[in-house]
C-alpha cells in the first residue's frame, strides 16, 4: 500500500462508518436540545424500521427505490459525471412504465407485461437523459445545469399530460386509470405468506432492483464498456490519448444513468399505486446521489446505503409517531445530517485516517 492510500475495508467501510456515526451524533445533539432522549429515539427508530413485520416491508420498498436512483447516480460518477437528474429521469420513467401496463393490462398477465414496462421505463429514463448527455458532450453545457433543469421541467410535463391527456374522463384526480391484475406486480406478502410483512407495498421490484445491481457491477468492472467509463473518468485527457471517444462515453454513460434511474417507475408505478400519480417520486431522486456516495459507486456499498436511507424513512415515521415532539421535519434535518456527512463532508475525516494508516505503515515497515 503506497503512502497516502487506504485499504480498500478503510475506504469502503469504515470511513462511511465513521461519518454515518458522526451524523447521528449530531442528530442527538439535536434531539437533546428539544428535550428528548436520543437513546429513546434510537430506540423506537429502529424497532420502526426493523422491530416487525410491517416496518422491514416499508424499509425494504424504500430502499428498493433508492437502489434504482442510487445505480443511476453511481454509474455517472464513474465517468466523471454528476447526474443530479434522476429525479425527472425516474418520473418520466414512470410515464414509459404508466403506458406499458394501460396498454397491456387488460390483455395479458403481469408477467408478460413487466418486460415491457421495463423496456419503458428504461427507455423514457434514457431519452430524458439523452439531451443533457448530448450538450455536454457537443455544446460543454454542464451537466449538473441541465439536468437540475430537466428535473423542472419533467415535473411541468407530468402535470400537463396527468391533468389534460392521461387523466379518465369524469375524473378529477390528476392520474391515470388504475391498472388491472395484468399491470400490477404482485405484492411479496401475497408471493410469501410465511413472511409477515403487513400491508407493505414491497413487491417484486425488489428482485428488479438486486439483478439491476448485478448487471452493473458486470458492466463497470467486467466489460470493456465499462472500464473506458472508469478511465475517462479518472482521467480524459488520457482516455482521449487512448482513443477513447469522449462524445460516446458521455452520451453512452448517461443514457444508461438515465434508464437506471427510469426503472424507480416499475416499483412506485407498477408495484405500489397500480397508476401513474404527481409527485410519485417524493425526492428519492436526491436522496440516490447521497446513497451513491456512501456506497462509493459500488453496488453493494448501494445496496447497505439504501437499506440505510430506508430505515431512516420508515423508522422515522414511527418515531414521529412515538415521540410527537420529534416532528416530521426533525426527522428531515436527521436525515439532512446523514446526507450532509455523508456527501458534503466525506473528506472530513479522511486526512486523520490517511495520517494515521502512514503512521501505522511506516511503523510497519520499520520494525
Amino acid at each position: 500500500m503506497s503512502k497516502g492510500q487506504l485499504p480498500r475495508w478503510v475506504d469502503f467501510g469504515l470511513l462511511p462508518a465513521i461519518n454515518l456515526i458522526a451524523a447521528f451524533l449530531v442528530s442527538g445533539l439535536v434531539v437533546i436540545l428539544i428535550g428528548e432522549n436520543p437513546l429513546e429515539a434510537v430506540k423506537w427508530l429502529v424497532w420502526g424500521a426493523l422491530g416487525y413485520g410491517e416496518g422491514v416491508g416499508f424499509t425494504l420498498f424504500y430502499a428498493t427505490n433508492f437502489i434504482f436512483t442510487g445505480l443511476a447516480v453511481a454509474v455517472a460518477f464513474h465517468a466523471g459525471l454528476f447526474n443530479i437528474g434522476g429525479e425527472g429521469q425516474a418520473y418520466v420513467g414512470g410515464l414509459g412504465v404508466a403506458l406499458a401496463c394501460l396498454a397491456m393490462d387488460q390483455f395479458v398477465p403481469w408477467y408478460v407485461t413487466l418486460p415491457m414496462a421495463i423496456i419503458g421505463g428504461a427507455a423514457f429514463g434514457a431519452g430524458w437523459a439523452f439531451i443533457p448527455a448530448y450538450l455536454q458532450a457537443k455544446r460543454g453545457s454542464h451537466i449538473v445545469i441541465t439536468t437540475i433543469m430537466f428535473n423542472f421541467i419533467a415535473s411541468s410535463l407530468m402535470v400537463y399530460l396527468l391533468a389534460n391527456v392521461l387523466r379518465p374522463t369524469g375524473s378529477m384526480q390528476p392520474s391515470t386509470r388504475g391498472f388491472e391484475e395484468g399491470g400490477q406486480l404482485p405484492l411479496l406478502r401475497h408471493l410469501f405468506p410465511a413472511f409477515d410483512l403487513g400491508q407493505s407495498p414491497v413487491n417484486l421490484a425488489l428482485f428488479v432492483a438486486l439483478i439491476a445491481c448485478v448487471l452493473v457491477w458486470v458492466l463497470i468492472w467486467r466489460t470493456k464498456l465499462g472500464y473506458e467509463i472508469r478511465t475517462f473518468g479518472a482521467n480524459p485527457n488520457a482516455a482521449v490519448y487512448a482513443g477513447i471517444s469522449p462524445v460516446r462515453i458521455t452520451v453512452v454513460t448517461m443514457l444508461i444513468s438515465g434508464a437506471l434511474a427510469g426503472l424507480m417507475g416499475i416499483n412506485e408505478v407498477m408495484g405500489a399505486q397500480a397508476r401513474l400519480l404527481l409527485d410519485f417520486t417524493a425526492g428519492y431522486g436526491f436522496v440516490g446521489i447521497a446513497v451513491a456516495l456512501m456506497g462509493r459507486g459500488h453496488p453493494i456499498g448501494i445496496i447497505l446505503a439504501s437499506i440505510l436511507f430506508g430505515m431512516l424513512y420508515q423508522g422515522g415515521a414511527e418515531l414521529a409517531f412515538e415521540i410527537p415532539t420529534i416532528t416530521r421535519d426533525m426527522i428531515v434535518v436527521i436525515q439532512a445530517l446523514v446526507i450532509l456527512f455523508a456527501g458534503a463532508l466525506e473528506h472530513m475525516f479522511r486526512p486523520a485516517v490517511v495520517a494515521f494508516f502512514d503512521r501505522f505503515a511506516g511503523a510497519k515497515a520499520v520494525a
